[in-house]
């Protein structure tokens, strides 16, 4: 095996990995570049979901979820499942919902990587036939 072949053989698996939604996500605020939490996304039983595991801000890492509905309500943000249930369509994992814990409303959502950029996830959210789309930055 020459030395250019032993190399991609080594590096594949870690180029695999940086194209993975699978791991640990900033959510930014677009309006002021400030990090605000960490979402670990990860799988179970063959679906996608997406935990909180930390708010960036130490203020505000004991804030409740005073206005989620059900079982989430009143439950820390921090440690909170807020994506729910996706599944994978190509390269694209759609059918989850995804909630904000701020109003705690609930969305239907879709989430992909960028095109351009692995380490830029796409989670778009949905009222009806309107969305929004924002970007997270991969946690390295």
């Amino acid at each position: 095996m020459n030395v250019k072949a032993l190399f991609l053989f080594l590096c594949f698996p870690a180029l695999m990995l940086g194209q993975s939604v699978l791991g640990n996500w900033k959510i930014i605020k677009k309006e002021t570049g400030e990090a605000r939490s960490i979402v670990k996304i990860y799988e179970e039983d063959g679906e996608v979901y997406g935990r909180v595991t930390r708010i960036l801000n130490e203020e505000k890492r004991d804030k409740l979820c005073t206005k989620c509905k059900g079982e989430d309500k009143n439950k820390k943000i921090e440690g909170l499942v807020l994506m729910k249930h996706f599944h994978k369509d190509g390269e694209r994992y759609v059918d989850g919902t995804i909630m904000n814990p701020d109003d705690g409303k609930v969305y239907r959502s879709k989430i992909w990587l960028d095109e351009d950029n692995p380490d830029l996830l796409n989670v778009r959210g949905y009222v009806g036939i309107f969305y929004k789309t924002v970007q997270w930055q991969r946690d390295k």
